[in-house]
Parts: C-alpha cells; structure tokens; sequence
C-alpha cells in the first residue's frame, strides 16, 4: 500500500527545488517551514489514509454510464467530498474568492501526493484549478463573481474542452461553433471527444471551458474563441437554474485510469428540450481563445508532469516492498543458506535504484519548475527571468516525467516477475494508468519541439546558457566537497554537461540557419538529455545537503549510483541529437 513519502517531499521542496532559500528571503509572504511541513503532513495523510485505499476499486469498477447519467466508482463521491471539506482546492487559488493563495510548489507537492494515492482521483482537481486559472486570468469580472468562488471551493468541478474527432494536436481545424445572442450570450453546437471529468455525480455542478469557432472567424488557430458552458445554469443569486444543452454521450474505454469518467461531450443537440446549443459566456476576447486555454494548459502540463512522479514513486514503493519479501534463488555473497530476498540479487537491485534514481530527479526538476512559476509572480525585477526559466523547465518537467513514470512502472513489473503481470498484485495498474501521461495535454513529441523551437531561442539563447552554467556549479560544488562517497560523480556529470551543451549550441546553430526538419529530428533525444543532466545535478544539490541523520550518506550513494549508471546515457544522446538527422531521412523512403 501507497506510503506518502512525505520527508523527501518536503527536502526535495525546500533544499533541492528552492522553497528554502525563498521562505529566507521573505518571498513567499507570512509562509514559514511548520505550515509547509503541517500542509505536506495533512495531505500525506488523506492521500495514504483516504485516497489510496479507493484506487484499486476505482481501477475494476471504473466509471459506469447509467441511463444518461455518470456515476463514479464507489465510494468516490464520499472521498470527493472529503477532499473539498479539507480545502485542498484551493491551496492556490485567489484569496478574494475562498482561496489560500499558497505557493505553486506547495499545490503539486500535494498533487504528487493524490496522484500516488489514485491518479485517476486526482485528475478531478487538476482540470479544475487550471480552469480556476484560465477563468481568474481572462474571465469577466461578473464570470468570475458568479463562477469562480464554487470552483476555489470544489463545489464545482471544471474542464478543459479542446479535442474533436478529427482535431487531436491540431486545433485549427476543430468544427465546434458559437453562434452570438443578443444578451451577451452564446450558444454552442458540436461535439468534443477525451474530455476528462466531463460528467459525473461528485459536484453539483461542472463547469465546462470550451474552443469553438464564430461564423465570422479567421481561419485556423487565429479563429478559435473560448466559451464557459456550465452544466446547469446558474441564477443571479448563485443557486442553480435548469439543464444546460449539452450531454455526455459515452465513455472512453481506456487502458488505464479507469476511474476517471473520459467523456465524448454533446454541445446543442436539444436534447432536454427547449432552444437548441448550449449556452455559454465569452472567456477573454473573441477569436483569441487558445492563448487563453494555454493558460490553463500550462498548468496541465506541469500537472501532468506531477503524475508521471506520482506513479514512479507509487511504483517504486509497491516494487521495492515486494522485493524485500520474496525470496529466490540465493544471491551472491549471502551468508544464509536459505533463498535470499531478490532485493540482495544485484539485477534487481539495480532495476529498483535505476526507479529511485528516475522518480527522485523527476520530481525535483518539476518541484524546480514550479518554483520558477512562484518566482516568475513574486520576484519583482527578475520576474521576467523566472518566466523564461519556467518556460524551459515545463516542456521537460512534462516529458521526463511521464516518460520516467512510464519506465519505472515498467520496471516495477519486471521486478515482480511473473506475478506482476497478474492484475490482482497491482503492480500493472501503474503501468496502465501512466501510459496517457505522456500523450495528453500535448504529446511529449510535443513538448520536444516546443522545447527546441521557442525555449531554446529565449533571450537569443541566454536562458540556457545561463541555466546550464548554474548546473556547472553543482558539479564543481561536488567536486569540492571532497566526500569520497560521490566516487566518480563531478566527472561524470562534467561530461553531461558538456553534452548537453553541445548539443544545445548546435540546435540553436542549426535553427538560426533555417534548418528546422534537422533540429526536429534530435528534438526528443535532446529532451532526454536535459532530463538526465538535470537528474544527475539535482541528485547531486541534494547530496551536498548536510544532516545529522545519515539522509545525506544516502542520497550521495543514490547520486552516485545515478551519475555512473544513467548519465554514460548522455554521450550517446548527444550524438543522436547532432548525427541522427541525415539517417532520419534517408530512411523515411520506408515509412511511404
């Protein structure tokens, strides 16, 4: 059963990540290291008291459509329940409408944390806050007086509408239509498939953020608005009024997170009667709905990323607890004359390091970019360099995080053997639920070209350099440090470095040069390699941390293993990245 590892949380918070130096320095307000250390102990708890127990049931049920109506695994409308009483929803959310307006760092820590417990419990919270987002950045002043407050609360929950039959990644071409009322309203017509969350009996009301087109719109993204529909209406004074036109029509049937409702959602179909298209209100201005729904897809993002962590860790524990019991075989060098716990034997203690090494740097690269969120709204004249850190570090706080989900639940199951591929042991359940992860909200190939195309460029190429300067100091910081425990750790992660920013200098050659298929081409090798150095260097920050309990011993030799088992990795990237084009396509001929 799931554990939240609630101490390397808050250390990977405050000494790796950067909540510590800026609790120090007053930048995060009237917040001091015992609320942090009281809000991480609390959410450990519901998630490993609370949350975790429900995700089995939640993965053989699933969500079911019953005549029209969505009903969630049982027992889940009570935990639901539970978790708004507890006002986790609004951990970020904006004081002036119920919210506690704490750190981003704090809100996915505690999103970590659901996600282990079930990740498709938390999905519910995660489309919501970045609605509140979207909503609190763009939104009307009457949208958000009558929205937002049942939103920050979890009353309502909110999601995100985007992806159409024929409109996956490219929403230029989405069909959805939005015709214009008289009133200052709207009404929508079309159909929209994945919706998370887009109907169920937790919350009394759902509050729908929707891309559809105007008659007279541009064509293309330049032509795409975004509307809130909500499921009932809502009266002046905030009670609710009829049925709005809108349905969900099915469910997905998934892979994995089975307990979360994928919707395919009817717009304007006439269904409960009355004037056909669902009525809905204008977000931001007409015809620049993505850059508003970006808002809230960047919050998804790192959401994402967060679950990719969560199943990791969740992986991890349930991998590492299975091997300390099951015996096989007898290791070498065991003094007993009995089967040896598998743990002993050194492939499998290599599998579970290479877990712990994996989940440990996903979650302090996506902690680290959450800081630079923080930082991006609290750091007064260097605000705009915290934006383009934050910028950098989503686009892989997202891919290596998913990827490393993916692998290490993959791993998870290697180690249980036989028996993990048995759905009752629960090891698989991992594995299926991370799959999506590196799909949605931007596929990781996505991300990839994001990384290289718009990050790199930032500041003419300052924000890198910049960046991977300061992870030159880690590595000479562990060289000075003089502890033999970091073996061959500094040089190793000298020549990561060193590949990274090869790699990284010919990128940005080979893009100021008009040649985009080749950068293209090294793209997602290239995210792997910043993923890895950054790994190893964090690893390494967190090793250089003092402490009287012996943590500090351990954490080097996890650094240590991780610099001279996973970084050889980066040479070999490196070389993808700068060679790989010109076989790329010559070898295309065999895909037409």
């Amino acid at each position: 059963m799931y554990k939240a590892p609630v101490e390397e949380i808050a250390f990977t918070l405050k000494h790796v990540a950067g909540m510590g130096d800026a609790i120090s320095e007053g930048l995060l307000g009237d917040l001091g290291e015992d609320l942090v250390d009281a809000i991480l102990a609390e959410a450990g708890r519901f998630a490993t008291e609370e949350v975790a127990p429900l995700a089995e049931i939640g993965d053989r049920q699933g969500a079911r459509l019953i005549d029209g109506e969505v009903r969630l695994p049982d027992g889940w409308r009570d935990l639901y329940r539970h978790w708004i009483a507890g006002g986790w929803n609004g951990l970020t959310a904006p004081e002036a409408f119920g919210g506690q307006a704490l750190p981003h760092m704090l809100n996915v820590a505690a999103l970590e944390m659901w996600n282990s417990g079930s990740m498709a419990f938390g999905l519910a919270p995660t489309l919501t806050m970045g609605a509140i987002e979207a909503v609190g950045a763009h939104g009307s002043a009457a949208l958000k007086d009558k929205y937002l407050e049942k939103m920050v609360s979890g009353e309502w929950t909110g999601t995100m509408n985007l992806t159409e039959p024929h409109a996956g990644s490219d929403l230029g071409v989405l069909k959805a239509r939005a015709e214009r009322r008289d009133d200052g309203s709207y009404r929508l017509f079309g159909q929209k498939i994945f919706i998370t969350w887009g109907e169920h009996d937790a919350a009394d009301n759902i509050i729908h953020l929707v891309l559809a087109r105007l008659p007279d719109a541009p064509a293309g993204t330049r032509g795409i608005s975004l509307f809130l529909v909500p499921k009932f209406l809502v009266n002046d004074d905030g009670s609710l009024g009829p049925r709005n036109d809108l349905f969900c029509h099915s469910l997905e049937h998934k892979l994995g997170i089975h307990g979360s409702p994928t919707c395919t959602m009817i717009y304007g179909d006439g269904k409960f009667g009355g004037e056909k298209g669902a009525v809905g209100w204008l977000v931001g201005e007409e015809n620049k709905g993505l850059a508003c729904m970006f808002t809230m897809m960047n919050n998804a993002r790192l959401a994402v990323g967060m679950q990719g962590v969560a199943i990791a860790e969740a992986a991890t524990q349930k991998a590492l607890a299975y091997a300390r019991e099951r015996t096989q075989g007898r290791a070498p060098g065991s003094s007993s004359a009995g089967m040896s716990p598998i743990v002993e034997h050194p492939d499998v203690a290599r599998m579970l390091l290479t877990m712990k090494a994996l989940t440990q740097g996903a979650r302090a690269i996506s902690y680290a970019c959450a800081h630079a969120i923080d930082m991006s709204h609290r750091a007064g004249d260097i605000s705009r360099q915290w934006q383009e850190r934050a910028a950098l570090l989503t686009p892989i706080a997202k891919s290596f995080s998913t990827d490393s989900g993916v692998d290490v639940a993959s791993l998870g199951i290697q180690v249980h053997g036989g028996m993990g591929f048995i759905e009752e042991t629960g090891a698989a359940r991992y594995l299926r639920d991370a799959r999506i992860a590196p799909i949605y909200e931007g596929t990781n190939g996505i991300q990839a070209i994001d990384l290289v195309t718009r990050k790199l460029p930032l500041s003419g190429g300052g924000q890198v350099k910049g960046f991977i300067a300061e992870l030159r100091e880690i590595a000479n910081g562990v060289r000075r440090s003089n502890l033999d425990g970091f073996g061959e750790t500094a040089a190793r992660l000298d020549a990561a470095i060193v590949d990274l920013e090869l790699a990284t200098a010919w990128l940005i050659k080979t893009l100021a040069d008009d040649k985009a298929a080749e950068a293209l081409s090294g793209a997602t090798p290239y995210q792997r390699l910043f993923g890895l150095v950054l790994t190893g260097c964090y690893l390494a920050k967190g090793g250089l941390v003092e402490s009287a309990d012996g943590a500090a011993e351990n954490r080097i030799a996890l650094c240590r293993f991780a610099a001279e088992n996973l970084l050889a990795e980066t040479a070999a990237l490196r070389d993808r990245v700068v060679n790989g084009a010109a076989s790329l396509a010559a070898a295309r001929i065999l895909l037409a």
